[in-house]
């Protein structure tokens, strides 16, 4: 699979219940200090995989939720979790879900990855349904 144009509603539900279990799931356990940013940033990580085919075209590149799950999966794998700056994408941090600028560590918590799967979600049926 090479580029995907169309999600069906059923698998953007399907992942939307996932990410909601997992949060839950890590709110119910109330793990100790310091796990939450690891927990929420590699949820960041894996909801994108859900969608990692995703035509980069169809997403644009306005700032919008979908264009932060990207730069901020770049960030985390390729900058050791510090913000990058995306050329090629006008991600403003006082616009964007998590406000996080570049060059700052990103440490997701579980009211952020809530609002950032929120609105990219609302990407990803807006673009890609």
């Amino acid at each position: 699979m090479l580029a995907v144009s169309k999600y069906d509603q059923a698998h953007i539900d399907a992942v939307r219940e996932r990410i909601a279990a997992d949060v839950a799931a890590f709110e119910s356990a109330a793990p100790g200090d310091g796990l939450e940013p690891v927990f929420f940033n590699a949820l960041v990580l894996a909801l994108d995989r859900y969608f990692v085919h995703r035509l980069r075209g169809a997403e644009g590149k306005d700032g919008n939720p979908a264009n932060e799950v990207r730069v901020l999966c770049a960030s985390l794998v390729e900058n050791g979790g510090v913000m990058l700056a995306d050329k090629q994408i006008k991600l403003a941090p006082e616009s964007s879900v998590l406000g996080i600028a570049p060059g700052e560590p990103i440490a997701v918590d579980a009211a952020g990855v809530a609002r950032l799967a929120e609105g990219f979600f609302a990407e990803i049926e807006r673009r890609y349904t």
